[in-house]
């Protein structure tokens, strides 16, 4: 394994421990090449699909690590061939020297990771803690290590007030509202989870849950129990932090010993949600 790649290990575990993935997630080292690049870049990308493959390797030399968010393999397999497109980009990355590593839910649950850069749509004033906390304590941000956040606004706002600061701080001109039975017109609490967060939301009882994805009998029940829906699309709840992890990422790599030199982190452009609102 090149230097590089075990620091960019050594700084992502500081960032983001694996210990918080959850047991079902497949996070860490997915793919090590077995004849490292020479190249001294990290990307980034949320998913590593065959544009940001393309992009990866058309860089001269190749990166010596991507960091995908999601990891490119989930289940078990019985073989890895070029007849799989997403199987394929694992084999063309590591034949040209790219290792791939994956966060998933481990950066979810840090403190400072993802769900805690969602609450920060809602202001320094609110508090945030985790909604299933671990044994971890709490973080300078005053949030929790563990699943999901709850999040207590200072003073109730108008739903239509806080939807507004959600779309603006993941760039969005459009969402999905699912608005409470009960017609409630202000919020002083969200709950919230990135990615697909029925399973983590349900039965939370916040006056709006607010995730990427749920399934359309998660969302009846929840309108029906008197909660608001807010959904924005899977990747969009997750993209918008890789910026904050470039610069986590690029800071701790300065602190590690015998680099020689700067690593740079990039961020794909290729990388975006893989549907489009027609």
């Amino acid at each position: 394994m090149s230097t590089i790649v075990k620091a960019a290990l050594r700084c992502m575990e500081r960032i983001a421990p694996l210990r918080l993935a959850g047991s079902w997630d497949n996070v860490g080292l997915i793919i090590e090449a077995p004849y490292p690049s020479t190249s001294r870049r990290i990307l980034l990308t949320i998913d590593l699909t065959p544009a940001v493959a393309d992009e990866a390797l058309a860089l001269n030399p190749p990166p010596a690590l991507i960091i995908s968010y999601h990891p490119p393999i989930f289940a078990a397999l019985k073989s890895l061939t070029l007849a799989n497109p997403l199987q394929a980009n694992l084999l063309r990355c590591a034949v040209r020297g790219t290792s791939v590593f994956s966060p998933h839910t481990s950066v979810d649950s840090a403190v400072g990771g993802v769900n805690d850069w969602l609450a920060r749509a809602f202001g320094a004033d609110a508090t945030v803690q985790a909604l299933r906390p671990t044994d971890g304590g709490a973080g300078a941000e005053g949030s929790t290590e563990g699943l999901g956040r709850l999040v207590t606004l200072a003073k109730p706002e108008p739903l239509d007030v806080l939807v507004e600061k959600v779309k603006k701080h993941l760039g969005l001109q459009h969402v999905q509202l699912g608005r409470s039975a009960a017609g409630r017109a202000e919020v002083g609490t969200i709950a919230l989870c990135a990615g697909s967060g029925g399973s983590v939301l349900g039965g939370v009882p916040a006056d709006l849950l607010w995730t990427g994805e749920m399934q359309h009998h998660e969302v009846l029940a929840t309108v029906a129990s008197g909660s608001h829906v807010l959904l924005c699309g899977h990747t969009h709840t997750e993209r918008g932090y890789l910026k904050v992890l470039q610069e986590r990422l690029q800071q701790e790599l300065a602190s590690e010993q015998g680099l020689g030199g700067e690593v740079e982190v990039l961020i794909s452009s290729a990388d975006r949600h893989p549907l489009d609102i027609v």
